[in-house]
């Protein structure tokens, strides 16, 4: 059984594994220990008793701006909601923080977000800081790929 839980220093270790062949290929970002360890209580784990098969991560850009980071879950672990748990955990999590307007994502695989909810917009709408902060570490820079889309958190209350 699947259980959600926030992350904890000691399961760093486990969460870099998890995430090192996407980082390799680039399709995460890269983020050392450190910086996870800043933002470790960021993070929603999917555990199978000790064993760590996906985490992401809610990231605060201001009152009305969150993102989703760093969605992984483990190959063998694919296609059964895993996935789609840890976002609308997050989802859920950005409104009980209080979060204004939206919760973006940048990513590989627009057809899974845009399932859940996610709209696509353009690039050029995204906060600069969020280009300067973390786009800038990213070995696709400055030729980007991913897709970017938004979750409107007023509709998903309306829909609740």
């Amino acid at each position: 059984m699947i259980e959600l839980v926030k992350a904890k220093l000691s399961d760093i270790p486990q969460m870099q594994s998890l995430v090192a062949k996407e980082v390799k290929e680039g399709t995460i970002l890269n983020r050392s220990e450190d910086e996870v360890a800043t933002n470790i209580r960021s993070y929603v784990l999917a555990k199978e008793g000790e064993r760590i098969v996906g985490y992401t991560a809610l990231h605060i850009h201001s009152k009305r701006l969150a993102e989703i980071r760093s969605l992984i879950v483990d190959e063998a672990y694919r296609g059964q909601h895993v996935g789609q748990q840890m976002v609308e955990y997050t989802l859920d999590e950005a409104k009980l923080l209080g979060v204004e307007e939206d919760v973006l994502v940048l990513t590989y695989l627009p057809v899974f977000f845009e399932k859940l909810g996610f709209r696509e917009i353009n690039k050029e709408v995204i906060p600069e800081h969020k280009i300067w902060a973390d786009c800038i570490k990213c070995i696709h820079f400055p030729v980007c790929n991913e897709v970017a889309l938004i979750y409107k958190l007023s509709e998903w209350e309306n829909d609740a």
